[in-house]
Formats: structure tokens, C-alpha cells, sequence
């Protein structure tokens, strides 16, 4: 998949990280040469990288995932005729995370728009199984291979492992049109195909034991979009239709048991079902209108929509000897209705005031039928009980009204009101509220500085929680769903700028409270503290220092029960990240040479303090997480039209956790893993290329 050369076959010795290539404004360019009749402007650039190690942080959706040379190409342009404009764009058209552009315009009638884009998402490259890919959906043990009931039993592991990366691609074309009829009325069509391939990892159980398999995938997803809209004098009214089909290759997959397994049964083979084929199609509504003598704005949008998955059922399991009876039905005709509405009003009632009222309503109906369903455990053994499917269904409304208020020519004041409403069926929360108050004060004594701080509370009541539907799906009724529990937030936020001649400053902070008080099992509490500064500094016409940092602090606490009763363990959970930037730019550093610096420091760290009745407190390893950037760039400007980089990269992204760490294939007896270990090595880059300017203004 990697498309690796040598930085032999790059001519010339200019220098460019191509993977960090700067955008080029082109705004300004003048043509003197170009043959067209308004002009063109282009700007190309081409260069090598050579990265020092394997490394899937690194090359996760940049493409630069193994070590080794790289070449790359970019490039971007417009041509602006008398009736028509093109532009283009091209991004790392030599890696995997390729992106092609194309849009054009005829003023007044037609426009266009052309894209293709892949993206590289690279997860683990540190994995290895022992599973041979005898299909597309079918893994299968290598040849000779003898079970035995725990990991530490397989004779054959050490040898029969096999190097295979955690990762998959995607990649998205698009293809949109524009017409305009006349000055009312316009059509539209877009049409996005989406595919998506690779290897993640999922669970297989054979009830006492456990494998970790790298499940291949490939999905495709074809959307459509196709609208019309009509102007009217100060309004608009516009009907779409859209349409998103979704289809797996794979409808299950199978694998070969690498335990020991009962002879009388047979199980020697288990499956999975994958996510089946499925559609969706919607019908919109949208409209607008101002009323410019009353100021106010209003604005409607309406959908109607349905969803259908009619996919074939897979049978109870894959082992005969295993008894079952015959499918409900073959499949399963899944349908759901959805329902969308939103209605908007803006109005200035006076000078220095403003109101604002929106409301919106969703509705999920699920009209798939119920039946009761065997369920054969892990392919092994039919369970006696009876199961029916649960067809969820909700409706949800939120409604928000607020006003602005000039109270000086520096001073605003604002206030709102926010209700949330939620049904749902088949939950343990039937209905649910949300009301959420909030003030709000700006103020803007000067050009230079502002200030804005926002304060305010919510609750989110329930009617009522139902215990007995809770412990009919085997759930302590004490529990409480931390998204179906009582809450009470208080939060906060502040922003303050400052900006002169030489100088900005910028200063946000946020900070939540949530209080539980209505659950016994479940959290409890939770508190979040957000800080974040940027400080600009232009030292000079040629200079500049830029310095950032960051703050983020999240604790919650949580009981359960071990005796599936009254409380008997709690837990503290404490999340904290760091993040400190710095860089500076100077350009002509020396005659035509200019040097850019850029560092970034990100420390994580999470603990987990468990207190139990008998045992007291314990706590959890701890996890960490440390990021360090560092890039130089240093530029020649040879001339107007060409620029000479280089580019020196430094990236290290270490992590400590303890799910992964010394967890190899065979660490736990009873689970077959795929040995992926944390993050971090240290990764080097170095890169040389050019960039060429094509109808920029020059005197060369």
C-alpha cells in the first residue's frame, strides 16, 4: 500500500517536509505570460521524505506509517476567464492520504464540483495472529495446529504468529452539480460514494475462553442529494430529496477455534454477524423569509425520512449438532420512521434589543415488528429462555428563547432559557426534562479589548426510573444510567482578547459541576476545568514568537455493588491534560533565507482509585501519555517563482497503559490477544523539496 521512493529520484536538492506544506495565498498574483484572457495562478511543489521508524500514531492520516523515502506532490491553481472560473487543488498525491479538488463556475447558470480523497487510519502495527485469511470474511488456524484449552497449552502459537496490522483505508468521491434556471430558481445534485476497507479487532467468545481476531472489513456507502429551490423577494423555499445506501461485503464472520473443543458437540467453528445492508431516504422541506420593516427573520426546515435494513438472517449458529428451531422470519424488515422539525424567529423589537425563539422536534418511530427468538451461547449450547427484539423508539424536543440587550454603546447583556423533552420506549426512562438558565455579559471598552463571561445551571429531571423494567434485563435496580439519572449542572465560561500593534492575547476558561443526588449505583459527581491562553508577539517587521498553553482537569466519582444490592465499592476517576506550544517565525533570518519553529508539549495522565468495604482503597496503574512535536523549516527564496525547503521533524508520542502493556498472545490463559503494544518510538523526518509559483507577479 505504501508508495515508497527513493529521494534519488527527485531532481534538485530543494527541501519541504511536503506532509507539513504550507497553503500559498494567491490572492494577488498577476499573470504576465499566460495565454488566457483574465489569467491564471498556480503554485507546484514536489519533494522527498525520508521518516526513521515504523510507527502507526505517526502515520495515522498522513500515510507515513513505515520508515523509508517518500515522494510527494502538491499543487494548487485557478484559471478566471470572461464567463468562467476553475480551480483546482492536489494534496500528497504520492501517500495515502491523497486529496484531488476540482470545482468550476459559469456565472449566473452552472457550477460544479469534482473530489477524491483517501484517508489512512492506522490503529496498531505492533499486532500479530494466528489466523490465515482463507477468505474474505473466513479466518481460518494454521496448518498442523493443535488446540488445548488454555494459551499457555498452545505448542504452536510462538511459531505460527504472523505480523498483521490493525488499520484500514478510506476513500471518498464526490461529484456535485449546480444549475440556475432563472434569477428564482435553482437545482442542485451532489452524489458522495464512500469506501472503507481494512482490519479491526473484535471479540470472539467460546464461553470459557476468548480470541482477539482482526475482523476484515468493507463497507460501502453511496449518498445522494438532490434539491430545488425557489427566491422570492426577501425569502427562499427550497425541497430536497436524499438518499444513503449502506452495504457490507461481509455479512458474518467465521473462524476456526484454536481452544479445545467437545467432541460431542462439535464446535469447532464459530461466527459473528457484521453490520448489515441498510438504507435511508428523507424528503426536506426548508424555507426562510425577513421581514425587513419589522426586522425579524424567520426560518423552517421539515423532513420526513424512512430506514430499512431487510438483509437476509444468518441462522442460529454454524454448529448443527446444536438443536434449534426454525427462524421467526428470514429476515428481519426492519423499518424506521424518522421525523424532523425546526422552526426559528429573530427579531430586533427595539434599537438595542434583540430576541430569539427556536424550536425543534425529533422523532425516531420504529416499526419493526416483534417475535420471540431462541439464543444459541457462543454457538455451543441453546439457551432455554426466550427473547423478544426491542424495536426502540423516541421523541425528542427542544425549545430556546433568548434576548439581547445593548445596556451601554461597550455594555450587552444577554439572557436565555432552554427546555429539553425526551420520550422513549422500552427504557428504563420513559420521559425525561432538561430546563438550562443562563446569563451572559460582554463588554468591549475599546477596539482592543473585550471581555465575555457566561454563567448558568440546568437540571434534567425524571419522571420516574422504572426498577422492573431494569430487572427484567438483569440490571441492579438500584442503578442509574448516567444519561437516563437525575442531574443538576452549574457551569461557567470566560473569554477575554486582547489585541494592539504588536501584541494579542487571548484567555478562555470553563468550568462544569454535576451533582447526581438521586443515584445510589452508578456516578455520582462530576467536575471538568478547562484552561486555555495564546499569546502573539510581533517582535519585529520580520519576526514574530507565538506561545500556548492548556489546561484540562475532569474528576467523577462512581459507587456499584458487588452483591448486586446497596453500595459497597466507590470509585474516584482523575483526568488531566497539559499542553504547552511555542514557535517562532523570522523571515529573512538571512539574505532570502527564512526559518520557522514550532513545539508542542501534551502530557495526559489518568488514575483510578477504587475503595471497596473489605479491601479499602486501591488504585489502578496510572496512565499516561506524553506528546512531543518539534519542526524546523528553513526556506530560499531563489526567486519570486521558486523556494527551496527544508524541513527537519521530530515527533514522540509515548503511552503508558496497562491493558496493553507485557500483554502478549498468550499472557492470559483464557484469552488469545493480538499482542498490540502502547505507543512509542521516536520518529525522525526529514524532507527536501520545491515550490514553483506559476502567473505570480515577478520582476525576474
Amino acid at each position: 500500500m505504501q508508495r515508497k521512493l527513493f529521494s534519488s529520484l527527485i531532481v534538485g536538492a530543494a527541501l519541504a517536509v511536503t506532509a507539513q506544506a504550507q497553503t500559498v495565498d494567491t490572492s494577488e498574483w498577476v499573470c504576465e505570460f499566460c495565454p488566457f484572457e483574465d489569467g491564471h495562478r498556480a503554485h507546484f511543489e514536489a519533494g522527498a521524505t525520508n521518516v526513521s521508524e515504523d510507527s502507526a500514531y505517526f502515520g495515522d492520516a498522513t500515510g507515513y506509517d513505515e520508515d523509508g523515502a517518500y515522494a510527494n506532490v502538491d499543487g494548487s491553481g485557478m484559471y478566471t476567464g470572461a464567463n468562467t472560473r476553475l480551480r483546482w487543488l492536489a494534496e500528497d498525491l504520492g501517500l495515502d492520504s491523497r486529496v484531488i479538488e476540482l470545482d468550476g463556475r459559469l456565472p449566473g447558470s452552472l457550477d460544479f464540483n469534482l473530489g477524491y480523497r483517501e484517508l489512512p487510519r492506522r490503529q496498531f502495527n505492533t499486532t500479530a495472529t494466528i489466523f490465515d485469511r482463507s477468505g474474505s470474511d473466513t479466518l481460518s488456524l494454521p496448518s498442523g495446529w493443535a488446540n488445548a484449552g488454555t494459551t499457555s497449552g498452545m505448542t504452536q502459537l510462538a511459531s505460527s504468529l504472523v505480523p498483521l496490522n490493525i488499520e484500514r483505508d478510506r476513500s471518498i468521491f464526490d461529484l456535485g452539480a449546480g444549475f440556475v434556471a432563472s434569477d428564482r430558481w435553482r437545482f442542485s445534485m451532489d452524489y458522495r460514494r464512500q469506501d472503507q476497507d481494512g482490519l479491526k479487532i473484535t471479540g470472539g467468545s467460546s464461553f470459557a475462553q476468548a480470541s482477539l481476531l482482526p475482523m476484515p472489513f468493507d463497507y460501502v456507502t453511496d449518498e445522494i442529494d438532490i434539491a430545488v429551490r425557489y427566491d422570492v423577494d426577501n425569502g427562499f423555499i427550497a425541497v430536497g430529496w436524499y438518499l444513503s445506501d449502506f452495504s457490507n461485503d461481509n455479512s458474518a464472520l467465521t473462524w476456526e477455534q484454536p481452544y479445545s473443543f467437545d467432541p460431542l458437540i462439535g464446535n469447532d467453528t464459530f461466527a459473528i454477524a457484521q453490520a448489515p445492508d441498510n438504507q435511508f431516504q428523507q424528503v426536506s422541506l426548508q424555507a426562510g423569509y425577513s421581514f425587513t420593516e419589522q426586522k425579524t427573520v424567520v426560518s423552517l426546515s421539515a423532513a420526513i425520512g424512512d430506514i430499512e435494513q431487510d438483509a437476509s438472517m444468518l441462522p442460529y449458529t454454524v454448529t448443527s449438532s446444536v438443536p434449534t428451531s426454525p427462524l421467526p422470519r428470514t429476515s428481519l424488515n426492519g423499518s424506521v420512521d424518522t421525523t424532523n422539525f425546526a422552526l426559528a424567529v429573530t427579531s430586533r423589537v427595539i434599537d438595542k434589543g434583540r430576541i430569539k425563539f427556536s424550536y425543534r422536534f425529533d422523532e425516531r418511530d420504529n416499526n419493526t415488528a416483534q417475535d420471540v427468538w431462541n439464543r444459541v451461547i457462543v454457538d455451543t449450547f441453546a439457551s432455554t429462555a426466550l427473547e423478544t427484539n426491542i424495536p426502540y423508539s423516541f421523541e425528542r424536543s427542544s425549545l430556546s428563547l433568548s434576548a439581547d440587550y445593548d445596556l451601554l454603546d461597550t455594555v450587552r447583556v444577554s439572557a436565555g432559557y432552554d427546555r429539553k423533552d425526551i420520550d422513549r420506549d422500552f427504557q428504563e426512562v420513559a420521559e425525561q426534562t432538561e430546563d438550562i438558565g443562563w446569563g451572559r455579559l460582554r463588554w468591549q471598552p475599546t477596539s482592543a479589548l473585550e471581555l465575555d463571561v457566561r454563567g448558568g445551571a440546568s437540571e434534567r429531571d425524571i419522571d420516574s426510573y422504572n426498577e422492573v423494567f431494569a430487572a427484567s434485563i438483569g440490571q441492579n435496580p438500584l442503578l442509574r444510567k448516567y444519561n437516563l439519572a437525575y442531574r443538576y449542572r452549574e457551569f461557567g465560561d470566560l473569554s477575554m482578547s486582547f489585541s494592539s500593534d504588536k501584541y494579542s492575547v487571548t484567555l478562555n476558561a470553563l468550568y462544569a459541576d454535576d451533582s447526581y443526588t438521586d443515584s445510589e449505583l452508578g456516578i455520582t459527581s462530576g467536575e471538568e476545568l478547562r484552561v486555555a491562553a495564546d499569546f502573539n508577539w510581533t517582535i519585529a517587521e520580520n519576526a514574530s514568537l507565538y506561545v500556548t498553553a492548556g489546561l484540562e482537569d475532569m474528576e467523577s466519582k462512581q459507587s456499584g455493588s458487588e452483591a448486586f444490592a446497596a453500595p459497597d465499592w466507590s470509585a474516584t476517576h482523575d483526568d488531566d491534560f497539559t499542553t504547552v506550544g511555542v514557535g517562532f517565525r523570522i523571515r529573512n533570518l538571512a539574505e532570502k533565507v527564512d526559518l520557522q519553529m514550532d513545539y508542542l508539549r501534551s502530557d495526559g495522565a489518568s488514575e483510578i482509585i477504587v475503595d471497596t468495604a473489605l479491601g479499602g482503597p486501591s488504585e489502578f496503574p496510572e496512565l499516561e501519555s506524553v506528546l512531543d512535536y518539534l519542526r524546523f523549516r528553513l526556506s530560499y527564496r531563489q526567486s519570486e517563482r521558486l523556494e527551496l525547503t527544508l524541513n527537519l521533524l521530530y515527533q514522540r508520542f509515548k503511552a503508558e497503559d496497562w491493558a496493553l502493556a507485557g500483554v502478549r498472545p498468550a499472557t492470559i490463559p483464557v484469552v488469545l490477544s493480538l499482542g498490540a503494544e502502547p505507543y512509542s518510538p521516536d520518529v525522525y523526518a526529514i524532507g527536501i523539496g520545491f515550490r514553483y509559483r506559476v502567473g505570480a507577479h515577478t520582476k525576474d
